[in-house]
């Protein structure tokens, strides 16, 4: 009798580990894991090129692999083809480090926040809430149809298309725009 229930045991464990994994949506084709930080697992999104190459240009691999907590609105390659490639190579050039690490920054926020609490706070107040970056800038977050928005700075808004991917120091929520501070 121990025998078989060790032998249940066993045969259990793999499908436990495999139930925890699948918790996590996958991004950009690749399986995202919540023991990893955020820089950690978004090398591996292909969908997170762009915003890799921007995040190491701007100095900030080593505060998203920070304890934190975080939640990153995390940008698609889409969202950044959305900008021309000039303002694109421009933002990415050693001068305007600063810039770019404002924009990145604006996308930010100092605390774990998954999908249900932010719809929870956009609801208590009133359908939009305030949100305040790392960066300074402040998004408004609404819902519409089911789906989180925000708005940033300059009235442009980013819908999140995958929401709450876990990560060791925070989360990650995938948007389809890059957003922007006032200029």
């Amino acid at each position: 009798m121990t025998s078989k229930i060790f032998a249940a045991a066993l045969i259990a464990l793999p499908l436990a580990g495999a139930a925890v994994a699948a918790e996590n949506p996958m991004v950009g084709g690749a399986a995202m894991y919540p023991d990893k930080t955020i820089v950690e697992n978004a090398v591996n999104s292909a969908d997170h090129e762009t915003l890799v190459a921007a995040v190491k240009q701007a100095g900030l691999v080593d505060t998203l692999n920070s304890a934190g907590p975080f939640t990153v609105f995390a940008p698609t390659d889409a969202a950044f083809d959305k900008i021309s490639d000039e303002s694109l190579s421009q933002l990415m050039m050693d001068q305007h480090k600063e810039q770019l690490a404002k924009i990145l920054t604006c996308h930010v926020v100092a605390t774990n926040a998954l999908s249900d609490a932010i719809a929870g706070m956009i609801a208590d107040d009133g359908g939009m809430h305030p949100v305040p970056t790392v960066g300074g800038c402040t998004l408004q977050a609404k819902m519409e149809g089911g789906t989180i928005t925000l708005t940033d700075e300059q009235g442009r808004t980013a819908n999140v298309t995958i929401a709450d991917v876990r990560q060791s120091n925070g989360v990650i929520h995938v948007i389809d725009r890059v957003l922007l501070p006032a200029m």
